[in-house]
């Protein structure tokens, strides 16, 4: 178990790369996004490849960052049931929710979305639209995506039965730092003096 604790830190790591890089990715289609509408109105410019390479890195964003949302345990759950056991039954739920739910939707995706990206790359498969971009690096996103995902779940599974048998602590516990949301109240009310 010692050894596949490393592995789950590892993956961890990986996920968490991944999910902080993505931070740019979201500077960047914001400021695509705010160019093209610059341009459009500034100088009656547009093209369908600025919408599409928005949607492509749109694309990065959510399918790239979901292992890290799973990782830090910020997806949207509902705990009308779970939020009434103790922790040790709320990981038997996870456990179970990640091998009989997670699982085996995010490989068969992956698995399935695997043949799709080959053709669009074999056929060099471009958009309908007008100066649209090739549409193979889009494809290519939802297999790596659910791959990250993949391996997070498989990581998040290894910490679930290692904190069961005491190995490790709780994953979902949150370290108990202030929110950035909760930071700006604080540094506005140091500001006015109230502090």
């Amino acid at each position: 178990m010692n050894a596949l604790l490393k592995l789950s830190q590892l993956i961890d790591s990986i996920t968490e790369f991944v999910g902080k890089s993505i931070i740019w990715v979201v500077l960047v289609v914001t400021l695509i996004s705010c160019g093209n509408a610059l341009m459009r109105y500034a100088i009656n410019y547009s093209s369908n490849a600025f919408l599409e390479i928005q949607w492509y890195l749109f694309a990065v964003i959510f399918l790239f960052g979901a292992g890290y949302t799973l990782k830090k345990n910020e997806h949207v759950r509902i705990d009308l049931i779970a939020g009434k056991f103790s922790k040790r039954g709320q990981a038997m739920i996870d456990i179970f929710g990640i091998i009989c739910f997670l699982m085996p939707m995010a490989i068969a995706i992956m698995w399935m979305s695997w043949p799709i990206f080959l053709l669009a790359l074999k056929t060099n498969e471009h958009s309908a639209n007008a100066g649209g971009l090739l549409l193979w690096p889009a494809r290519l996103m939802v297999p790596i995506g659910f791959f990250l995902l993949v391996m997070q779940g498989f990581s998040e599974l290894i910490k679930k039965i290692g904190f069961l048998q005491g190995l490790c602590p709780d994953p979902t516990d949150k370290p108990n730092t202030l929110t950035p949301e909760e930071e700006l109240a604080l540094a506005i009310k140091a500001q006015k003096g109230e502090l």
